[in-house]
């Protein structure tokens, strides 16, 4: 894979000083940062470490090979702070200073997509979850063949609480993912669709299942064994936010987003042409004025 500018180090030569990253968020954050500290860190010629807190959300699901800073190391130690806005810059190709730490929001694909091969494999699953999770995908479809799997995340609060009163954007989700899913309906002949969510029985009352082709996942497993879940599947639904984002870089194939979704004030600082792949396939919301 073409590296677009990176960095090439002779084999005799270490990268040098230590950069990390502020780890803030959820599980999705998390995985933003660390593919842009990877990425970042590879780009200025440093070598990149892992804040506990990061270590020890990622590695429980994942082979992350990045080394992990001591906290009293961390504490003693005189870092230079380097805020990072929501896309790749040209700036930040040459970024001064050996000891580093990034934060800030990121959620972008411009960071590291010239290395994605890497990045899909720091974010190779554990053994025992794709073990596991083949399992139950084996199970789900009994007798069937040929079946395409097509993962649905559903994350609620983005819609009911984030969305309507942060960002003055109105969501009809369930036009939208019924849209979605007749697009995999008419494009494969035995489509699964698998959904997770942290509201279930919405799911269930407005997704339904009366073709027979859809399946919820438990309200009671972990967000982590619904990523999994999801990135297992052939193709993605996704609705807001970088779990979902997450799910279907690692799944591959098609992904179905949400567009227009928010205001433009929001818009400057979450950029669809930024924040989802190209390829990607995007559905515009049905927007109506807040009561």
């Amino acid at each position: 894979m073409e590296e677009s500018g990176y960095s090439k180090m002779s084999l005799d030569q270490t990268p040098m000083g230590m950069w990390t990253y502020i780890p803030a968020g959820s599980f999705g954050s998390f995985m933003s940062q660390y593919a842009t500290l990877l990425s970042l860190s590879k780009l200025n010629g440093r070598q990149a470490y892992m804040m506990p807190n990061m270590h020890n959300n990622l590695a429980r699901v994942f082979k992350v090979r990045l080394p992990v800073l001591d906290q009293e190391v961390t504490d003693r130690m005189s870092w230079k702070l380097q805020k990072l806005h929501n896309w790749m810059s040209p700036e930040y190709r040459n970024i001064i200073g050996e000891y580093v730490k990034l934060f800030g929001i990121v959620s972008s694909w411009t960071f590291y997509h010239d290395m994605r091969e890497e990045i899909l494999q720091e974010f190779s699953f554990h053994d025992f979850i794709k073990d596991e999770i083949n399992v139950y995908l084996a199970t789900i479809i009994g007798s069937t063949k040929n079946v395409t799997y097509v993962g649905i995340h559903v994350h609620k609060e983005d819609y009911i609480q984030i969305t309507p009163h942060e960002q003055k954007g109105v969501i009809d989700k369930k036009q939208y993912l019924q849209r979605a899913m007749g697009y995999f309906r008419k494009k494969y002949a035995s489509p699964i669709f698998v959904v997770t969510s942290n509201d279930m029985d919405w799911c269930k009352e407005n997704i339904g299942n009366l073709l027979g082709d859809v399946y919820f996942a438990s309200n009671k497993t972990s967000p982590q064994r619904d990523f999994a879940l999801l990135a297992h599947c052939n193709h993605t639904i996704m609705t807001m936010g970088s779990f979902g984002f997450w799910a279907a870089y690692l799944a591959g194939g098609e992904t179905i987003f949400l567009t227009n979704f928010t205001d433009s004030t929001h818009e400057r600082i979450f950029k669809h042409e930024t924040t989802y792949l190209p390829e990607w396939i995007g559905i515009p919301a049905d927007l109506s004025p807040i009561p």
